[in-house]
Parts: structure tokens; C-alpha cells; sequence
């Protein structure tokens, strides 16, 4: 792929994450991205799914619970018909779509897509969101006080 597919392929993302997650224009989702869209990840692991109905249900929930959610992306990068990008999601919970009673609580959680484009839509996206981290914030798991095991020493 040629430089201008590339910077398509990354205007298609921008526009995705301000007018999809950003300015809640859920009418464009089914206009950006091809209609046995394969995800993998968006809820928390390897679980694959396709089609627009999963995605949908995480954006609907996200977004419930989240009403102000803003992501930022803090990073792209392009290369033929795959773009990465790794974004920051900031909110105040406030409502229980989670499982979770609204707790007024802003959170703040990142993480990293890579997104394949097809024909001008997103075909397939690996994600990678801290929802542990949005988790912990919200009380749905607790958080023991201290480092990170995964830092800590051998003993």
C-alpha cells in the first residue's frame, strides 16, 4: 500500500475514536466498519467476536456507564492496511451497566488497538484495554495496597 492508503487508513481511526466514542455518534458504526467485523479482546482476553452486535453491546455498556467518556489518542501509528493506535479513556461512573452501582467515581484506563482496514472500513480489531485498572477504580475487584506483585521481588 501507497503513503495515501496509509494516511486513509489513519484518518479512518482518528475519525472513528471523535466521532464514534467521542461525540457518542453511534449511527456510524455500522458506516465504518464491515459488517462481519472480527474483535478480539473487547471483553478482556483473547474472546473473539464478529459482527456488529458484540461490539455494539461493549460500546453501549462503555458508554452507560461512562456518559462523559472521552478518549484521547496518544499515539498512532500506520502501515499498509493495519493502524495502531494506543488511546486513554477517561469518565466518571455513573451509571451500572458494568454490574456495578454508579459510584461518581472518574476513572482513568488506556490501552492498545490494532485495527485492520478493508475497503475503507475497519474488517478486524485486536484490543487491549487496562479493565482491570477500570475495574479496580470502580470497586468490581478489589485492590490491595501495595506494589504490583508482578514487581515485586522473588522471596
Amino acid at each position: 500500500m501507497d503513503a495515501d492508503h496509509v494516511a486513509a487508513n489513519k484518518a479512518l481511526i482518528a475519525r472513528w475514536f471523535e466521532e464514534v466514542w467521542n461525540q457518542g455518534r453511534a449511527d456510524l458504526i455500522d458506516q465504518m466498519r464491515a459488517p462481519e467485523t472480527v474483535a478480539t479482546g473487547l471483553a478482556g482476553g483473547g474472546h473473539e467476536s464478529r459482527g456488529p452486535e458484540p461490539f455494539k453491546a461493549f460500546y453501549n455498556n462503555l458508554r452507560l456507564a461512562l456518559p462523559d467518556l472521552r478518549l484521547t489518542v496518544e499515539d498512532m501509528l500506520g502501515e499498509g492496511d493495519k493502524v495502531a493506535v494506543r488511546i486513554s479513556i477517561e469518565g466518571t461512573h455513573m451509571g451500572d451497566a458494568l454490574g456495578v452501582p454508579p459510584t461518581g467515581s472518574s476513572v482513568r484506563f488506556g490501552g492498545i488497538i490494532l485495527a485492520r482496514i478493508e475497503n475503507g472500513r475497519i474488517a478486524q480489531a485486536w484490543n487491549s484495554l487496562d479493565l482491570l485498572s477500570l475495574l479496580k477504580q470502580i470497586g468490581a475487584v478489589s485492590d490491595p495496597t501495595g506494589p504490583d506483585r508482578f514487581l515485586l521481588g522473588r522471596r
